[in-house]
């Protein structure tokens, strides 16, 4: 007899399965380059880091005694705060009966682990805003420049939208507060590359030719932008924390100038982005690892199944107000 497709249809497999398990596509984790980690913190769960002020000059007139004054003093308080666990399970019969058993049981840990490097990096970015705002439209002065403001676009629909202005701004209030001109790094959401993307003083070329490179490739590559604006090299990334959830939301924070009055970000789509320097010995955060994550196999006899834990407990806050500007901008895109 001879086989054809025709008599011969019971042998052919109508659905095949790959050896292989799709996993989610996941970014580059970048936080952790900005932070300072903290030695010499052997127990407890308090750091106390004590700080010391400027000293100052005084007018001398002869055969008069001269002016001495102590230094002013202040305390740095660290806290470990984050006590955190990712764990899973299967249990004897799924690895009898599952076919991709042993692939999904290799994944547990790098995926917790994953998990706990992402929780660290949201905790880092949400510290900014929530350690340096006092109210929710504090713009946080320092020497008279604001260091926490709203984007300047007033644009009908798009108000409080990011314009290239604020990144001149961004430069401005850090230089006031003495921060150094090298290693700027401004870190922001997608969609504010989008938005300065399509400025209309990049996307005119005839009038801004030192713009051209930008618009021919694309401002960003993988995690940086090929171009340096106003002196920041800018990054994205996909954990900076929405305005709205932030503990002192901004609802008509000024925008840049301190004269007009900026959306309200608990109704309005944004984000903050963050200004500053990364050079390294003022660096804007720092941290410490309690215990940094440290896997556990537990063999649970009463419910027949394997378990992973993986745990860590971490702190991690701003240290350098002074080193941070952030721009709370709409994230609307056409």
């Amino acid at each position: 007899m001879a086989m054809t497709t025709g008599n011969s249809s019971q042998l052919i497999r109508s659905n095949l399965w790959s050896n292989e398990l799709k996993e989610t596509l996941q970014d580059e984790l970048m936080g952790m380059k900005y932070v300072r980690m903290l030695e010499g913190f052997p127990d407890g769960t308090t750091f106390n880091i004590p700080s010391i002020g400027d000293a100052r000059t005084d007018d001398y007139v002869e055969d008069t005694a001269v002016k001495f004054r102590p230094l002013d003093t202040g305390n740095y308080t660290f806290t470990i705060s984050e006590y955190i666990s990712s764990g899973h399970y299967i249990t004897d019969q799924a690895k009898q009966d599952l076919f991709y058993a042993s692939q999904l049981e290799a994944a547990f840990v790098p995926k917790e682990r994953r998990a706990i490097m992402e929780h660290f990096e949201t905790t880092m970015f949400e510290t900014p805003d929530n350690t340096m705002a006092s109210a929710q439209d504090d713009p946080y002065l320092i020497n008279g420049v604001a260091h926490r403001f709203a984007g300047g676009s007033a644009v009908s629909g798009l108000e409080g939208q990011i314009q290239l202005a604020d990144f001149a701004y961004a430069n401005l209030a850090l230089t006031k507060a003495n921060v150094p001109a090298m290693n700027r790094v401004a870190i922001v959401p997608p969609e504010v590359a989008y938005i300065v993307e399509n400025l209309s003083n990049i996307t005119s070329l005839d009038s801004n030719p030192r713009w051209e490179g930008i618009v021919a490739e694309g401002i960003s590559t993988g995690m940086t932008f090929v171009k340096n604006i106003f002196g920041f090299d800018v990054y994205c990334s996909n954990y900076l924390p929405n305005s709205g959830d932030l503990t002192n939301a901004p609802t008509s924070l000024d925008k840049r100038d301190q004269s007009t009055a900026g959306p309200d970000f608990t109704s309005v789509a944004g984000k903050p982005c963050y200004f500053f320097s990364a050079t390294n010995d003022i660096l804007p955060w720092v941290a410490a690892w309690r215990q940094m994550p440290e896997v556990e196999y537990i063999r649970d006899g009463d419910n027949l199944r394997d378990k992973y834990l993986t745990t860590a407990r971490y702190g991690v806050q701003l240290y350098r107000p002074e080193n941070m500007v952030i721009c709370h901008t709409n994230t609307a895109v056409a």
